[in-house]
């Protein structure tokens, strides 16, 4: 298993509440280490298991919340 770290540039979020959405979404996930979502950067920062879930599988998650991601890597 190959630890993968990501940076994403996250548009449409308007407060502190949405950075902790999106944090507990991905935090529930199977695969995910860790997460973190800086509102004042618009930027998240997860590091998974790649063989245990994909970008695509958090850009689908992170979708589901109301908000988008762009790569920023």
């Amino acid at each position: 298993m190959a630890q993968v770290k990501k940076i994403f540039k996250i548009s449409g979020m308007h407060c502190t509440s949405c950075a902790m959405l999106i944090e507990g979404e991905l935090e529930e996930a199977f695969g995910i280490e860790s997460v973190k979502v800086s509102f004042v950067k618009s930027e998240l920062e997860v590091k998974f298991l790649d063989d245990l879930i994909g970008v695509k599988e958090i850009l689908e998650i992170v979708q589901k919340t109301g908000y988008s991601l762009e790569d920023k890597n």
